[in-house]
């Protein structure tokens, strides 16, 4: 079983820890395309930095995420989910799991990066800024360029595949045919006073969280999305499994009042 999540805007910058080794991280695949977003983007922030705001999406008073960027070879890291502190990892809430939940968990979950490609949740990283939609020069777009150093990673995985990433991150490593006929995408919508239901980002987020900290507080493999639909309705959420489109994952419509807390 695969859980792939996406990372957070949202980052604690670690106070201490080790400088980022790019040649003892997981999956060395990765080695030389992290090594060149990497050299990208720290090039990009000691630049001109009216460019790199723009190139980045940052306002003036964003400033100091360009000196962040410029320092990741150098700067602390811990594990990822430590320096993830979005909505999702906030429900997650993996500091108050047990060392074994937080080892099983970390076996299963990789979190799309549009700085690493896949990070582990547990895998020792810095702080840093980039979004998955930017175009970095000397790389180019992002999702191109990953595309073709995550997809074959992807593919070497078996079992189900739980897909939690938001739409910016599935462009980085897209299902293809085969992977997505073992794939179940999750998308969770908030009942509203009066229509249909409707997708709020907060609670998308915060409800993916919540799944994922249930899945690693059981600690069961599921090998089909009836499994997942069971134990998110065991979580007092109303849950529809909805047939794929063409060539796409199975889906698992979630519908609840606010995030749930089962």
């Amino acid at each position: 079983m695969q859980i792939l999540l996406p990372p957070s805007e949202g980052k604690t910058s670690p106070a201490k820890g080790k400088p980022l080794d790019g040649d003892t991280l997981p999956l060395p695949s990765l080695q030389e395309p992290r090594r060149q977003v990497l050299e990208a983007l720290t090039t990009l922030c000691a630049g001109d930095p009216e460019l790199a705001r723009t190139t980045l999406g940052l306002t003036p008073g964003q400033s100091d995420e360009l000196l962040r960027n410029q320092g990741l070879w150098t700067a602390p890291t811990a594990p990822a989910w430590q320096v993830y502190t979005g909505v999702l990892y906030g429900q997650l809430d993996a500091p108050s799991l047990t060392a074994a939940q937080r080892r099983w968990l970390s076996e299963r979950v990789l979190i799309a990066s549009a700085l690493f490609g896949f990070v582990g949740l547990s895998e020792p990283i810095p702080a840093y800024r980039l979004s998955g939609d930017t175009s970095l020069p000397g790389v180019g777009a992002l999702a191109g360029f990953w595309r073709t150093h995550l997809v074959p990673l992807l593919e070497a995985t078996s079992g189900l595949v739980i897909d939690l990433r938001s739409g910016t991150y599935v462009k980085l490593a897209p299902l293809t045919p085969a992977l997505a006929e073992r794939t179940v995408a999750v998308r969770v919508l908030q009942k509203m006073p009066s229509g249909p239901p409707k997708l709020i980002t907060h609670f998308n987020k915060a409800t993916k969280g919540r799944i994922v900290r249930e899945l690693a507080l059981q600690r069961k493999t599921l090998r089909t999305a009836s499994e997942l639909a069971q134990l998110v309705t065991a979580l007092d959420a109303d849950v529809t499994v909805v047939a794929p489109a063409k060539k796409g994952p199975l889906l698992l419509d979630i519908v609840v009042d606010s995030p749930f807390h089962g």
